[in-house]
């Protein structure tokens, strides 16, 4: 298998139907993707890492993934699911991203499992409003979904992705985001709002973080501003690394440098892991 292109693939869990696609050979980089996108849409790296093994999941409730059992769900619930999908294919040691929604489920993770984890990264990562007042809890859960339902997915699609990107985003990156939020599912969708208002990333990493980690973003993100995302890494202990011109979506936006930091980062952890 080349590092050309990302395959999809199923598994059949025993918590559920899990989607998931693939490409490369080589150490393990798993991909969990944010609130508003899917598996594919880390297509642009395949190409960009072809020296590792990419892992990159339909969380679920999105694509064909089954939705979790809680209808409240968690970030520890996602990991608990993500830990089942690792076990499947046999995964002993990794290294994690997390965009946005998803670098909730991999601090959880990280909480869960640190002995399968050689490194975690953190890009452009959603924060979670577990610690807000009720009202600002109902609005974060309610500020997206019903959108959804009332527009349907081609005009929610429309109005949304130009915000995950860059002001001079291209069209075809524009049109990857829209594609990816058009596919989305109403129930998984719901599911992972509520865990984005009911949850907080820091709540996992309330102690030493137990495996080294970097916290990524794009400098000119709207959604998660790099000056809460640096804010964040500096409560966190950990080294920020900003992504030029790019927005939220900024593996999307600036895909060969965001490769370029996982690079610099896996690269160092498996050299290192191999020399023990």
């Amino acid at each position: 298998m080349t590092g050309s292109a990302m395959i999809a693939k199923t598994l059949s869990l025993n918590s559920g139907f899990q989607a998931y696609r693939e490409s490369g050979a080589g150490p393990t980089v798993v991909l969990l993707h944010g609130i508003s996108s899917g598996a594919s849409s880390w297509e642009p790296l395949a190409s960009l890492l072809p020296g590792y093994r990419l892992l990159a999941w339909d969380a679920p409730g999105y694509g064909e993934s089954q939705p979790l059992a809680e209808g409240e769900p968690t970030a520890a619930d996602y990991a608990a699911r993500l830990d089942a999908w690792l076990d499947a294919l046999e995964i002993e040691r990794c290294v994690l991203i997390g965009h946005s929604l998803g670098a909730m489920m991999a601090c959880a993770y990280m909480a869960l499992c640190p002995e399968r984890l050689v490194g975690v990264i953190l890009a452009d990562p959603a924060q979670g409003y577990r610690n807000a007042d009720d009202a600002k809890r109902d609005a974060v859960y309610h500020s997206r979904w019903p959108l959804l339902v009332k527009q349907g997915p081609e005009a929610y699609a429309e109005a949304r992705a130009p915000r995950l990107l860059r002001d001079s985003a291209s069209e075809a990156d524009v049109a990857r985001v829209r594609d990816g939020i058009k596919r989305l599912n109403v129930s998984g969708f719901a599911q992972a709002n509520w865990m984005l208002a009911n949850d907080a990333l820091e709540g996992y990493v309330e102690r030493e973080i137990p495996v080294p980690a970097r916290v990524l973003c794009g400098d000119e993100d709207r959604i998660t501003p790099p000056e809460d995302v640096q804010a964040l890494a500096t409560r966190l202990g950990l080294t920020y690394h900003s992504i030029p011109r790019a927005g939220h979506a900024s593996y999307i936006d600036a895909p060969a440098a965001f490769a370029a930091a996982i690079d610099d980062f896996a690269g160092r952890l498996f050299t290192k892991k191999e020399e023990q």
